[in-house]
């Protein structure tokens, strides 16, 4: 009696049906408890991580096996002799499940956790394209946890593209994984429309927005597991509303473009990817040069203007700070700079320092002592 019971529970565990409602019928599914290959990176993929443990521990019907991948540590420091992990490992190691680091995904082979086959991919905030042979080889292929409402923002950095087009909602996208494109699989869960609000738009950090998220990003997976929807299928792609691109932040998207850009999206654009840039000429002509200039403290708008070109710095006497003139007729004021080549200095000193000051004197701004620099920056 006791080894017939045994079996039977031992059945129930291997192979849980599942109900699934499809747009043509009701069906009943089946699926073999998840040997899981978790391919994660940084916070945001923490929370998933964390999430799919617990679900682990407490539903092993579910869940049988969790294993984690992640790309190797970056080298760093005098002779490059350390290492920085990235943050997923310190959580692997913290829950004792196995964890494979690696370059690239060629030549190599799939954990076998008991000697039985990874059955579902998860990636979340990954940054390397799983090959077609592991997510063939998984018998359900895999699913990614995207943070924003796809197909609007798809790319690689969705939460810092919603804080600089200064959205208001957001939202999650559970979504399968695609054998060639990121962002191209079939959405299975979605946040509902409109989104989630985004807490205090205005000042909130991509590094805030992701702790928010990422929990929720945890509930939808868990919620789709728990639903089989990886058996389901197939699903239409959603085509309908905005499909912005979220591509990865490059050192460009930080230079300032004075003739361009409002007060408003340089003060922006420094919250959410900051420190920005500009270039500025160096000496007279003819033997003129150009050096980088990095906004290290930011900006503060002020209240006054000055009848200059969008661009173009003022330094004052009684102070070291620069005031510039934006494109919208405001004035930004930078406190501190580093003009390439050379440490951080109060802004005033440090363009003094490069040789990019005017030695002529103007009346700007109420002040007879005001020097400008040789051309407005670029």
């Amino acid at each position: 009696m006791i080894i017939r019971s045994l079996l039977r529970k031992s059945t129930l565990i291997r192979r849980k049906p599942c109900i699934i409602l499809t747009r043509r019928c009701l069906v009943t599914k089946s699926a073999d408890p998840l040997r899981i290959l978790f391919c994660g990176a940084d916070e945001f993929s923490i929370a998933s991580l964390e999430a799919l443990h617990h679900e682990k521990v407490v539903n092993p019907d579910l869940i049988e096996s969790l294993d984690v991948v992640c790309k190797v540590g970056k080298k760093h420091g005098r002779g490059l002799k350390n290492v920085r992990d990235v943050p997923i490992v310190a959580a692997a190691q913290k829950l004792s499940l196995p964890l494979h680091q690696l370059e690239t995904f060629t030549g190599w082979q799939c954990p076998r956790p008991e000697g039985q086959a990874i059955n579902l991919v998860i990636a979340v905030s990954f940054g390397l394209l799983i090959p077609p042979r592991i997510l063939t080889n998984a018998e359900y292929g895999g699913i990614n946890v995207h943070p924003s409402l796809l197909p609007d923002f798809r790319g690689a950095a969705p939460i810092h593209w919603a804080l600089l087009h200064n959205c208001k909602t957001t939202g999650i996208t559970l979504q399968t994984l695609h054998h060639h494109h990121f962002d191209q699989g079939n959405i299975l869960l979605q946040t509902p429309h409109p989104g989630l609000e985004i807490l205090n738009p205005d000042s909130i950090t991509p590094t805030e927005l992701s702790a928010f998220l990422a929990p929720k990003g945890a509930e939808l997976l868990l919620r789709g597991l728990r639903e089989r929807i990886f058996l389901s299928g197939p699903y239409p792609k959603r085509t309908s509303g905005l499909t912005r691109p979220a591509p990865k932040i490059t050192p460009e998207d930080r230079h300032i473009d004075w003739g361009k850009w409002s007060a408003e999206e340089i003060l922006r654009r420094h919250r959410v990817i900051g420190p920005l840039w500009s270039k500025a000429a160096v000496g007279r002509p003819p033997g003129r040069s150009e050096k980088r200039i990095i906004w290290c403290s930011g900006f503060e708008k002020l209240h006054t203007s000055h009848n200059t070109e969008p661009g173009v710095g003022l330094i004052a006497a009684s102070d070291s700070n620069i005031y510039i003139r934006t494109i919208d007729q405001q004035t930004l004021r930078a406190k501190s700079a580093i003009v390439e080549g050379s440490g951080e200095k109060a802004a005033g000193h440090a363009v003094k320092r490069a040789n990019m000051v005017d030695g002529d004197t103007k009346h700007v701004m109420g002040n007879p002592e005001t020097r400008q620099l040789w051309s407005p920056f670029a």
